[in-house]
């Protein structure tokens, strides 16, 4: 039996080169990056993370040190469904949600890493390798830029090789939205995909309205118009809003996808590898959306996302996020031709510069 040995939790704040904001979140100006690195009795080790906008890591952070040590120390190292179940309910009275879920997130990440290194095989390929070739777009965090600035940033994206843009919505006045929405597709040209995110700026009425205010401009999707704990809202908004709807970055279970897609509410169902329950429950979410015949996107992380992405049939895109974490790992996200391509190294294969992490140690 290969089972777990050392638990190592870190805990890292990261300043942004340049402060980003969008509707809900206000100014970013860093990030938080908690890991969690697992060894096992024969010395291999998995590397799991999660991330915050700013504030909260400690909490998720202190889970780790703390609560999952004692739960998972010297439990067979394979058994990630075993894991999972064990850690969910034992933190379920105190989490299902919140920081204990991005704790969860992290361990089940750091597991599925081991289990594919000790198989020698690239994540996408252990979990069931469908394309390691991936549609990816550009998620900027551009509520605050110019017009002007979110050209030029959408020039240097179209530069960097993406073939998909998503920009920021969610200004106090719709009018200053549409023009941003107008001038971007004109910059851009007809059938080049563009995708609007609203950060849960807006009541069900207002989303509705804009949605409406937004159709002649042919978006790939319309993302998290209002506030996640709302199904029937979004439900509204799809069917009366003429747009496709993206949601899910915020919501923290299989559970809770299954409560949209059932209703109908979502088109895109867009989970986050770090904040869902880890591969186990994105893979869970995927493989639900493909019950239904829904295209499933993601959220953040795409160093660890595209490989799951390259494991589903029914993916859509992958979102290269804004918080990139290119300055401190060896092998940045590929990208060619529009298209993200998984990396043949066992595991996820994001390898951190442990040593230029040290002096952001919080």
């Amino acid at each position: 039996m290969i089972l777990i040995k050392n638990v190592e939790t870190g805990f890292y704040r990261i300043p942004l080169p340049l402060m980003l904001s969008d509707s809900t979140h206000g100014e970013i100006k860093a990030f938080e990056l908690i890991t969690i690195r697992l060894r096992d009795s024969e010395g291999a080790e998995g590397v799991g993370y999660t991330y915050t906008v700013g504030r909260n890591g400690g909490s998720v952070a202190d889970i780790l040190r703390r609560e999952i040590p004692e739960l998972i120390e010297s439990r067979e190292a394979d058994d990630t469904e075993a894991i999972w179940q064990r850690v969910w309910w034992a933190l379920h009275y105190g989490g299902r949600g919140g920081p204990s879920v991005l704790a969860l997130s992290a361990l089940d990440i750091a597991l599925w890493d081991l289990k594919a290194r000790r198989a020698n095989l690239p994540l996408w390929r252990l979990l069931g390798g469908f394309d390691r070739r991936v549609p990816c777009y550009a998620g900027g965090i551009d509520l605050d830029l110019s017009i002007e600035d979110l050209l030029k940033q959408t020039d240097d994206n179209l530069v960097k090789g993406f073939r998909a843009i998503k920009m920021k919505v969610g200004r106090p006045d719709l009018a200053s939205d549409v023009a941003r929405v107008r001038a971007m597709r004109n910059h851009l040209g007809e059938g080049f995909p563009l995708m609007a995110d609203a950060n849960m700026k807006w009541t069900v009425e207002e989303a509705i309205r804009a949605a409406k205010a937004f159709q002649p401009f042919d978006l790939t999707w319309l993302e998290e118009p209002t506030i996640p704990d709302d199904v029937a809202g979004h439900r509204r908004i799809l069917a009366q809003g003429g747009l496709p709807i993206a949601v899910g970055e915020n919501l923290r279970s299989l559970w809770e996808f299954k409560n949209y897609i059932v209703s109908d509410a979502v088109s895109y169902p867009e989970p986050d590898v770090t904040n869902c329950g880890g591969v186990s429950s994105f893979m869970k979410i995927a493989r639900l959306a493909e019950a239904f015949n829904l295209p499933v996107t993601s959220h953040g992380a795409h160093d660890v996302t595209v490989h799951l992405l390259a494991a589903c049939q029914n993916r859509s895109y992958l979102e290269a996020h804004g918080f990139g974490l290119d300055r401190y790992i060896e092998h940045p996200l590929i990208l060619e031709q529009g298209m993200a391509i998984a990396p043949m190294r066992p595991g996820h294969g994001v390898s951190f510069d442990w040593k230029a992490l040290v002096p952001l140690s919080v």
